[in-house]
C-alpha cells in the first residue's frame, strides 16, 4: 500500500467509492476501508434511493415531503438541490450497471414512510447490494484507485499539530490521517492532498442497532479531535422495524414492507397506528418508532407484530425475496405469519457539519455521506434520502476536489506516529465490559424518549469513562478495539452535550421534560467544536461558518 496519494478516501460505501471513481478524473486516489470493503452500511440497505420519475410526481411534492420530515430544520437550499439532482443521478448508478428493477422500460417505483407518491427506485430489497457490488467492481478495475481492506484510521494529521508548524490562520489543514494495519498493529501516516471521510454511521454507539459493526462513528470522533465543528447529533433516527430474533439481532425489516400494505400491531392483535398519525404505518420513522416504544412499554411487551399476511403470498416474495428467504431460515413465514420486531438505532440526521459537497471546517478534508451533517435531513431523515445524499454529495465533492487540486500541488511530509503507551493491552473482559456499559448507557438514557435527569446521568458516567479510556490510551499498546472504544465513547458524549443544547422536542430528539417544539431558527442550531486551549472540553461551535 502506498502512504502518499492525491486523494485519500476512508470508507468504501456508496459515497466513497462513487468519489472514488469521479476523483480519479482528477489524481491518485487511495481507498482505505477497516475491514472488508463490503462490510458498510450501503451493502445492507435494503429499501431504495427516493428520486421523481412518475408523470404524477414533482420535484416539489419530494422538497415537501423532504421538509415535513425535516421538522423545520432542514435547509432549504440543499433539500432543492439534492431533489433535483437525483434522476439523474440513478441514472448514473443504472448505467454503471446497478439492476434497478422495472416494469418495461421505466424503474419500478416503492413507497415508504413520509412520501407522498412513489418515488423509490429499488433493485427488489437488497439495493445496497447491488449499488455495492457495482460500484466495487469498477473501483477495482480502475488503473488510478487503490483499494485496501482492513486498515483502520486512528486520527487525521492536522498542519497545526506538524513539527515546527503552526496554524497562522484561523483555518487548520488536514494532510491525511495515521492508518492502522489491523493484522500487525502497526499505525503508519498516510499523506494526501485531500481526504475525505466516507466512515458511515455509529449506530454501534447503542446496544440494538441495523447497522453492521464497523458502524462505530470513527469519522465524527475524528473531525472533532482535529476541530472540526459536528452538529445535529442529538437527531439519532431508531428504524421502527428491526426484526426481535435471538440469531438476527440487526436484521432490518424494510419500510418498503409497510409501504406494500404491511400494519403494526400490539401482541393482542391491536392495529394501534391509527391511533397515533393519519398516515398510520406510512407516518415518518420518529412518530412510528416512538409509538411502539409507547405501546411496548404500556403492555410491557418485548416487541410488536409486523404483519402483512394479507397481502398475496407471490406479491411478497417478488417483492422481498432477500427478507422471505433471511426469515424462512429463521422458521418465521412472512406470507403466514406476522414477524416480531422492535425499533433500533439506524441512522444518524447529524454529522461532521459540511456543505453538500463536503466542504469541512478543515481546509483539505471532506465529509460526505451518513458522517457528514449537510443540512438535508434536519431533525428527522426522509427514508430513502440517504443514498442520494451520498450520491450526490460524492458527484459535487469530486469538484471540489479538482479545485483542491489544482491549487495544492504537494503534501507537507507528517511526522512519523509517536507510540503512546507500552503496556499490554487490557484482557478482553476488561474492553468488553466497557464496550458494553457505553451501549447500555445510551440505549437506556439517550434513546427514542429521553428526559433531562437521563441525559444528566448519561453525560457524568460517559464522561468517567472517557477519562479512563484516554488514560488506557496513552498507556496501553493501540488494538482496533481500544480505537473504536475510544470513538464509540466521544461519539456518545457528543450526542449527549448536542441533546443537552436542545431544550424542546423536535424530529427524532423527544425530550419529556420539554415536549414542546420552539420556533424554528432555520439551520441546526447544536454545533459542537472541540476549541484549543480549552483542555479540548465541548464547547459550543460556530453554526453560521464551516
Amino acid at each position: 500500500m502506498r502512504e502518499q496519494a492525491d486523494v485519500l478516501v476512508l470508507g468504501s460505501g456508496i459515497g466513497g467509492l462513487m468519489l472514488a471513481l469521479k476523483a480519479a478524473r482528477y489524481g491518485d486516489v487511495l481507498v482505505l476501508t477497516k475491514k472488508k470493503a463490503d462490510d458498510s452500511s450501503t451493502n445492507w440497505a435494503q429499501g431504495g434511493i427516493a428520486a421523481v420519475f412518475d408523470r404524477g410526481d414533482e420535484f416539489e411534492r419530494h422538497i415537501a415531503d423532504t421538509l415535513a420530515c425535516g421538522a423545520g430544520l432542514s435547509d432549504r437550499d440543499v433539500v432543492r438541490a439534492v431533489v433535483r439532482e437525483a434522476p439523474e443521478r440513478v441514472r448514473e448508478l443504472a448505467d454503471l450497471g446497478v439492476a434497478f428493477n422495472r416494469r418495461g422500460a421505466s424503474f419500478e417505483l416503492g413507497r415508504e414512510g413520509g412520501h407522498s407518491h412513489r418515488r423509490i427506485v429499488h433493485a427488489s430489497d437488497f439495493t445496497g447490494r447491488a449499488v455495492e457490488q457495482a460500484l466495487l467492481e469498477r473501483v477495482r478495475r480502475h488503473p488510478r484507485i487503490q483499494l485496501v481492506e482492513d486498515q483502520l484510521a486512528v486520527d487525521l494529521i492536522i498542519e497545526s499539530r506538524l513539527q515546527g508548524r503552526r496554524a497562522g490562520a484561523r483555518r487548520d489543514t488536514c494532510w491525511g490521517a495515521y492508518v492502522m494495519d489491523r493484522a500487525s498493529g502497526n499505525i503508519r501516516p498516510v499523506s494526501a492532498r485531500v481526504t475525505v471521510l466516507a466512515t458511515g454511521g455509529s449506530g454501534k454507539v447503542y446496544l440494538y442497532t441495523s447497522n453492521p459493526d464497523v458502524a462505530t462513528g470513527d469519522g465524527i470522533a475524528m473531525a472533532y479531535r482535529a476541530g472540526a465543528a459536528v452538529e445535529g447529533l442529538e437527531f439519532v433516527q431508531f428504524h421502527p422495524t428491526v426484526l426481535f430474533h435471538p440469531a438476527a439481532r440487526t436484521f432490518l425489516i424494510s419500510e418498503a414492507v409497510r409501504g406494500e400494505g404491511a400494519v403494526l400491531r400490539t401482541l393482542d392483535g391491536h392495529r394501534f397506528m391509527p391511533d397515533y398519525d393519519a398516515k398510520a404505518e406510512l407516518a415518518p420513522r420518529d412518530v412510528v418508532a416512538r409509538a411502539i416504544d409507547r405501546e411496548m412499554k404500556r403492555h410491557g411487551d418485548a416487541h410488536v407484530w409486523l404483519d402483512i399476511t394479507h397481502v398475496k403470498a407471490a406479491r411478497i416474495r417478488e417483492r422481498f425475496p432477500n427478507i422471505d428467504a433471511q426469515l424462512r431460515a429463521l422458521g418465521i413465514d412472512m406470507t403466514k405469519d406476522p414477524v416480531p420486531v422492535v425499533p433500533a438505532a439506524h441512522y444518524m440526521c447529524g454529522g461532521v457539519k459540511a456543505s453538500l459537497s463536503g466542504r469541512t471546517a478543515l481546509d483539505g478534508l471532506l465529509a460526505i455521506g451518513e458522517v457528514a451533517c449537510t443540512g438535508l435531513h434536519g431533525a428527522n431523515r426522509l427514508a430513502s434520502n440517504s443514498l442520494l445524499e451520498a450520491l450526490v454529495g460524492a458527484h459535487h465533492g469530486a469538484e471540489e476536489i479538482a479545485a483542491r487540486l489544482e491549487s495544492v500541488k504537494k503534501a507537507p511530509r507528517p511526522q512519523p506516529w509517536r507510540t503512546r503507551g507500552t503496556h499490554p493491552p487490557h484482557e478482553r473482559v476488561v474492553f468488553d465490559h466497557n464496550w458494553d456499559t457505553v451501549r447500555r448507557v445510551m440505549w437506556d438514557l439517550v434513546g427514542i424518549v429521553r428526559t433531562d435527569e437521563r441525559l444528566a446521568f448519561a453525560a457524568r458516567r460517559l464522561a468517567l469513562l472517557g477519562e479512563e479510556i484516554e488514560r488506557d490510551y496513552d498507556r496501553l499498546r493501540l488494538s482496533p478495539d481500544l480505537v473504536e472504544l475510544r470513538n464509540i465513547t466521544l461519539v456518545g458524549s457528543l450526542i449527549v452535550a448536542c441533546a443537552q443544547r436542545r431544550l424542546e422536542s423536535r424530529g427524532l430528539h423527544y425530550n419529556l421534560d420539554h415536549p414542546r417544539r420552539k420556533a424554528a431558527l432555520g439551520r441546526l442550531a447544536t454545533s459542537l467544536r472541540r476549541a484549543r486551549g480549552r483542555g479540548g472540553r465541548l464547547v459550543p461551535g460556530s453554526p453560521g461558518s464551516l
